[in-house]
């Protein structure tokens, strides 16, 4: 199958209005992975600005970032690292312990996962307020990886989760205001 490069991936984005709580507009994109042709361009347009940045290393927090993360790694040549709840992975971890609204968090890493300057990528379906991508790219830093980006399908922009991820650049397929 070959992705279709006129594609509006817009399109297999379906707005659940009040979910998970009213006043919330909810971006599904249960339609774009149910679509292989949507699913497929969605992977090539990740993959597009990083073909040639060196990208050693695809990390991503679970779990809906591991659906884009696995296979935009297959495709840019490169490794797969999960990045995950405590108590999940095996192996001895790093941990980042991150404050949220209403409490704290902890995201946990193989601490043989990436190695020192291993050119990383990071992955997500969604950027919103950043606190998730931020948490992973202060993980990385522990690793002392470089960190070359941040990649999403969708970016929701009034959130402002590029400015908590910043200096970290930022790649977007879809935006909404």
């Amino acid at each position: 199958m070959h992705a279709a490069n006129g594609l509006d991936l817009k399109d297999y984005v379906r707005d659940i209005p009040d979910f998970p709580k009213p006043g919330i507009l909810f971006r599904d994109i249960t339609p774009l992975l149910a679509t292989p042709v949507a699913f497929e361009t969605c992977v090539d347009r990740l993959a597009a600005p990083y073909q040639n940045d060196g990208v050693e290393v695809i990390v991503a927090a679970e779990a809906r970032g591991f659906i884009f993360a696995a296979p935009l790694a297959l495709r840019l040549g490169a490794g797969f690292v999960p990045i995950r709840k405590p108590g999940k992975l095996p192996f001895d971890t790093h941990a980042f312990h991150y404050e949220l609204e209403y409490g704290t968090d902890t995201l946990e890493m193989h601490i043989d996962g990436v190695a020192r300057n291993q050119r990383v990528l990071i992955v997500d379906d969604l950027l919103a307020t950043g606190g998730t991508v931020d948490a992973c790219c202060r993980l990385l830093e522990k690793s002392g990886a470089h960190v070359v980006g941040c990649a999403f399908v969708v970016e929701l922009l009034s959130l402002g989760g590029a400015q908590c991820i910043a200096p970290c650049p930022v790649f977007s397929l879809i935006q909404y205001p």
